[in-house]
């Protein structure tokens, strides 16, 4: 019988390029998530049967262990940007991520990915980058041959970080940023689940890899670069970080007012102390040349999704091409 991964959080952004990669590979592939009837869509990434979503919450003992049962290996993307409800930082990122570990330990699992992020760090004053670092050390702990891979920000199709930023791009004159000078190494979300699946495989050796892709660009660079793309004229704004925190404060105190129904998805204070730090792979640690893998740029593959965000979408290389005919 094929070997069996299961991947928690494996319906979301990264995992699903996980899940398709190791169907590829022919693996049997789990994937662990909160409702698994809006994951139905990962059964078509292999053959019948292949891929299958199971009912999970990665802050129960019992529900971890269930979704864990019977795997050669556990890939952990589960991650959060922002707190709600019973999903903290802590609960999910922290205790989590130990969670997994632990038990992957228990149930003699042979390979263990973790995901975490770059800049993770325990004495943080970032809620987000503290959580990671606690995480980070509590897996250690429980499975000390983990492969713990700490991503820049990752691009892809389905990304929340340059969709983000052409969708807003969408609407009025200026498009406002905080953090316009911090540094990011943009990833390819392909890329990051080329190094999972390594350590899946066992092709990576134990330890912290920080995954950045061939550029290092500010935030306001890769907003020029994102309008390029989409062939808008707008005018970049830089905001204070102090400005940034009144208006996270105020999403965040209307996410809490709302009682959830309105949920931060924009910005929120936590995320504004993070961007007061560079976002990119530090020297002398494992990254993804350690792994054989060549990563890469933003330019080669951000024309592929961020098209629809034209003014004349899918049909923009038509009408250029028509100014030049002649009548």
């Amino acid at each position: 019988m094929s070997k069996l991964v299961t991947i928690y959080g494996g319906a979301g952004f990264v995992g699903r390029y996980i899940a398709q990669r190791m169907a590829k590979e022919g693996w049997r592939v789990r994937v662990a998530t909160r409702r698994p009837n809006e994951a139905m869509f990962v059964k078509q990434d292999g053959t019948v049967g292949q891929v299958e979503p199971v009912l999970c919450n990665i802050r129960d003992d019992d529900s971890v262990r269930s979704a864990m049962r019977g795997a050669d290996a556990v890939v952990n993307c589960v991650g959060l940007l922002n707190e709600v409800g019973a999903n903290t930082f802590q609960a999910v990122q922290h205790d989590g991520a130990g969670r997994v570990a632990k038990i992957a330990t228990e149930e003699k699992v042979a390979q263990l990915v973790h995901f975490s992020a770059i800049g993770a760090d325990p004495d943080s004053d970032s809620d987000y980058t503290r959580t990671k670092g606690l995480g980070e050390a509590d897996v250690l702990v429980g499975f000390p041959a983990a492969v713990i891979l700490r991503p820049s920000v990752i691009f892809g199709a389905e990304d929340r970080f340059f969709n983000k930023f052409a969708a807003m791009a969408q609407f009025g004159p200026v498009l406002a940023l905080v953090g316009g000078g911090t540094k990011f190494q943009p990833v390819s979300v392909n890329d990051v689940a080329q190094a999972a699946a390594k350590g899946i495989l066992g092709q990576a050796k134990a330890g912290v890899y920080e995954l950045g892709g061939p550029d290092v660009k500010t935030l306001h660079e890769l907003a020029d670069e994102m309008l390029a793309t989409i062939r808008r004229r707008r005018l970049v704004l830089n905001l204070p970080f102090w400005v940034g925190s009144i208006i996270g404060g105020a999403f965040d105190f209307a996410q809490t007012i709302t009682l959830g129904l309105f949920v931060n998805g924009i910005l929120t204070r936590d995320q504004v102390r993070n961007l007061r730090n560079d976002n990119i792979v530090s020297d002398n640690v494992l990254s993804l040349v350690d792994l054989g893998i060549e990563p890469v740029a933003t330019e080669s593959i951000l024309p592929e999704y961020l098209w629809r965000y034209r003014p004349s979408g899918q049909y923009s290389e038509i009408k250029d091409s028509a100014k030049h005919l002649k009548v």
